[in-house]
């Protein structure tokens, strides 16, 4: 039995757990060198410890993220609660575009997923572009027709853009959103939250610990190997003084961090939000996974804490860190 609390996840009511595992980085291809056998051995221990919601995309790693999480669900696909997303595959970014301009595609590259994954169904099933596009309606057709042939269960939208949300969900028939929050971003707090909340619609956020910056393993002399798409934070002047604006928020922060560490107090703080139904921190080592699950089970801040965190970034402050 997990000890980490359930939550329902929006107008879907499927029961998920308010810790859950990304999976971008395991498709080896932009955060630096990854080991399969340790993602899959990482995989199968966040079932074990109790996480029943993993996130994958078919773009991460071009798929190979998903055929991992296959991988590790054989024989054992009813204990996984399996979201994915689709949309930037072949997406024509010189005329703003995606591939999938007909209901038919957009259900063919979902059953391309499914294949990778080794299931007949996902749980979730969410629209990769994270703004307005001309295929908008055809993702929303094409998920109802896959929800009446069971092969997803519910649908939802991966953006931080208000009005688009709101366009997508004009039929108010989406389930989740997929969003970019932490103590660094605290934008969705001004407008996106209070819509989610009146419409019933979960959340998960992707990057609670702003793409590794709120784990106060940076610092200011920090580089990123090949192939890790960081590297611009200290190749870009302008990025590399952002990064730098961010680390000195981090240090603001680290009194917090008393018997716990900078991320267990990110990931709380993400989590404690009365919109939040899962936060979805990536992770490549069991380490670092069990890190982050400390923080599902650490009691919740306090005022005082909350406070600090208001004064590093004021509610509904900060900026956008992740790139979609």
């Amino acid at each position: 039995m997990s000890l980490i609390e359930k939550r329902r996840l929006g107008k879907s009511g499927i029961e998920i757990t308010k810790l859950g595992l990304g999976l971008w980085a395991i498709g080896g291809t932009e955060w630096g060198e990854t080991d399969d056998k340790e993602s899959l051995d990482m995989i199968s221990a966040a079932l074990d410890l109790g996480i029943n919601f993993f996130d994958t995309a078919d773009i991460y790693g071009d798929g190979h993220s998903e055929v991992l999480l296959g991988k590790a669900m054989q024989g054992r696909r009813e204990k996984f609660i399996v979201a994915s997303k689709i949309g930037w595959n072949g997406f024509d970014h010189e005329k703003g575009v995606s591939v999938y301009t007909t209901v038919d595609k957009l259900v063919a590259g979902v059953e391309s997923s499914l294949q990778r994954l080794g299931t007949d169904y996902l749980d979730l099933i969410q629209c990769h572009i994270d703004f307005r596009e001309p295929n908008m309606e055809i993702y929303v057709a094409g998920f109802q027709k896959l929800q009446a042939q069971g092969k997803v269960r519910a649908y939802g939208v991966s953006t931080s853009d208000f009005e688009y949300l709101q366009e997508f969900n004009a039929d108010n028939k989406t389930s989740t959103l997929q969003i970019d929050y932490s103590i660094l971003n605290r934008t969705p707090e001004k407008d996106i939250f209070p819509y989610t909340m009146a419409h019933d619609i979960g959340v998960l956020v992707r990057g609670p610990l702003a793409m590794g910056i709120l784990t106060g393993k940076f610092t200011r002399t920090s580089t990123f190997g090949e192939g890790d798409f960081r590297q611009n934070w200290v190749r870009n002047e302008k990025e590399n003084q952002i990064f730098q604006n961010d680390l000195d928020k981090v240090q603001k922060l680290e009194p917090l961090a008393n018997g716990r560490t900078l991320a267990q107090l990110a990931i709380q703080f993400v989590m404690q939000h009365p919109a939040v139904t899962v936060a979805i921190p990536g992770a490549k080592r069991i380490s670092q996974l069990k890190d982050n699950l400390k923080a599902a089970l650490l009691p919740e801040l306090t005022d005082d804490d909350l406070k600090v965190i208001d004064s590093v970034t004021p509610p509904g402050g900060g900026r956008k860190i992740w790139p979609a």
